[in-house]
């Protein structure tokens, strides 16, 4: 790994950015972070995964300030965090994806809400498009009945209702600030204490639920999560993934469901123990429910439907055998 020097002074915050080719939107993240931090002392520190679009060189042109660190394999979101994290002096470490934008004293809020909340391990803020439209911001953690309701779509249909709505706690009042489960990884403010007794993000996580075991470890650990609305961050990432439904099933699209549902057993398994096995079967199950109902349809759309699901099951049945049930992680990049 190449770095930079590294200022030995007290910061109100280290600022952690991963990337991995976007180069475009990441000169645009910094220079927001730059902006919203002009009234505080920061470092800013880059872990470039091994992008072949010339990130890493622009942030070595034309951001000489920042701490950038070139990692010579894709590390994946958590491993990734972890060696800037091992490496931040700041009061508190936040981190923002390269797709995110800090809106108007976002930064400035962060900080004074971890200051007045000091059982808080881990903070999050209101997560918006573009266009301003709201993103999930604040979450439940993941059970077997809750990806079972998510799954069938009645998450969905009843977003007001707290059995229905209770995973991405669409019931609740957005402008209202609340102890959470957990937070999106687009962006989050942490207190290094909670760190050094959760411990870092765990690396069997390449990508997907990486955010969710750290936010379990620091609750655990005795700290509180909690998600401040008045902490506006605009996230591209939340605008691109409502697309995916119209979107062909590429093979690029089925590697990030793989990812997706490693993830998913790896989880189940390290905190449901046996309950990895009803995760498993829950998602074939459904998938196979909606094989049959489209097999016999001569629609195009619903035959394409019935060939999607057919490739869901064969993903999960691969995430299965890569994971040997969740039991092992693969070997990074994935």
């Amino acid at each position: 790994m190449e770095q930079t020097e590294i200022d030995s002074s007290q910061y109100d915050a280290s600022i952690i950015i991963i990337s991995f080719n976007t180069r475009a939107i990441l000169k645009e993240c910094i220079e927001s972070v730059m902006r919203e931090s002009s009234n505080l002392r920061v470092e800013i520190l880059i872990v470039d995964n091994h992008s072949s679009d010339g990130s890493a060189e622009m942030v070595a042109q034309d951001f000489p300030a920042v701490q950038l660190i070139r990692s010579e394999i894709n590390l994946g979101f958590g491993s990734a965090n972890n060696v800037a994290l091992q490496r931040a002096r700041g009061r508190y470490f936040v981190l923002l994806n390269s797709d995110a934008f800090f809106q108007s004293a976002a930064l400035e809020r962060a900080i004074k809400h971890m200051d007045d909340t000091p059982d808080c391990g881990l903070g999050g803020g209101l997560l918006v498009g573009r266009d301003g439209s709201w993103q999930p911001s604040a979450r439940s953690f993941h059970s077997v009945l809750g990806d079972l309701i998510v799954l069938t779509g009645l998450a969905a249909k009843f977003p007001k209702s707290r059995l229905f709505g209770g995973f991405d706690r669409t019931w609740a009042a957005v402008d209202e600030a609340a102890a959470v489960d957990w937070v999106p990884g687009a962006f989050s403010i942490i207190r290094p204490a909670a760190l050094e007794k959760s411990g870092l993000f765990d690396p069997l996580f390449f990508l997907y639920y990486e955010e969710v075991d750290l936010c379990l470890r620091i609750k655990k650990a005795g700290y509180s999560i909690w998600y401040w609305p008045d902490i506006a961050v605009v996230h591209i990432g939340g605008e691109s993934s409502r697309q995916l439904k119209t979107l062909d099933f590429s093979s690029q699209a089925a590697q990030v469901v793989m990812w997706r549902m490693r993830s998913t057993l790896l989880y189940y398994r390290k905190h449901h123990g046996s309950q990895v096995y009803l995760a498993k079967w829950l998602e074939n199950t459904l998938a196979r429910i909606t094989v049959l109902r489209n097999r016999l349809s001569s629609d195009p759309l619903r035959k394409e439907r019935e060939k999607r699901y057919r490739t869901l099951i064969g993903l999960m049945n691969q995430a299965w055998k890569d994971t040997r049930g969740g039991r092992v992680s693969p070997a990074r990049p994935w």
